[in-house]
């Protein structure tokens, strides 16, 4: 793995914490140069000052907003003269059923988890078409298993999954290798940090999060895959399970999921 990704140019968005950082904190030792951006400016200046004397540019950005997108990607090209690979990571959730939920609260996961990865795709393309590159979405199993009390998350990601898919064919030809993951239930602070019906981070998790497979453990994963340039990853049996349950059984997978969700009519996850 050293050698693949020794001086290759990567920018990875929402790179402050859970999986982006992890990413950043096994990339910067195997020699790649790493730009990334974030909303949190407290936690991006506290990694670049763990990282002084490496190759990691860092930029305040929110990817719901384009400009903050074109801030990130062409000073990421400015500083270091391109992107050969776009990790577009950056993402939120929610925990709301649908009809109690405000429709901001909808658009505002689509303008993150999709607009996100749209605006800084379109932005680093021609370099990444130009480099024979890797471009890949950090997606979810809610991508492809819609999510009660998590609709607006699931519409982002399948409209995430369909995007990619449709990009992927387009550059088939390109040497272009576009990639998206699904990493499962991931030990991070997305649980705590998803909005409820009002658009407010609920700040808490309704899982274990000690039982979750770790950031670290993904993004080793996720190294592996885009080095052997992999169409799709679904990690952890469960994702894998849910996958093919619903393709196979679907009604039976609406009754599955239903019970893990609620208990007595209440959404509890």
């Amino acid at each position: 793995m050293n050698n693949f990704f020794n001086n290759k140019i990567i920018a990875i968005t929402g790179g402050s914490e859970g999986i982006g950082k992890s990413l950043i904190e096994m990339l910067l030792p195997l020699g790649a140069k790493i730009s990334t951006c974030a909303r949190n400016k407290n936690k991006l200046e506290e990694l670049q000052l763990k990282h002084t004397n490496e190759f990691l540019h860092c930029v305040v950005a929110d990817v719901s907003e384009y400009n903050d997108c074109k801030l990130f990607i062409e000073s990421t090209i400015l500083q270091y003269g391109g992107i050969d690979i776009l990790i577009n990571n950056a993402g939120i959730s929610m925990k709301s059923l649908f009809v109690d939920v405000d429709v901001t609260v909808i658009k505002k996961l689509m303008d993150v988890n999709f607009l996100g990865a749209v605006y800084c795709t379109k932005l680093a393309i021609n370099s990444i078409i130009e480099r024979k590159g890797t471009i890949v979405g950090i997606s979810s199993i809610a991508g492809y298993r819609g999510l009660p009390g998590r609709s607006g998350y699931s519409a982002s990601k399948f409209a995430l999954n369909g995007w990619m898919e449709s990009l992927r064919t387009e550059l088939l030809h390109a040497d272009v290798n576009v990639m998206w993951v699904c990493p499962g239930y991931t030990k991070s602070n997305i649980r705590n940090a998803a909005l409820n019906d009002k658009a407010i981070a609920q700040g808490e998790s309704p899982l274990d999060e000690n039982s979750l497979m770790s950031a670290e453990n993904c993004a080793r994963h996720i190294l592996h895959a885009i080095k052997k340039k992999k169409r799709t990853l679904i990690l952890t049996f469960k994702g894998k399970q849910t996958v093919w349950m619903n393709k196979l059984f679907a009604s039976l997978t609406d009754k599955l999921t239903y019970r893990f969700f609620f208990k007595n009519g209440k959404l509890i996850k």
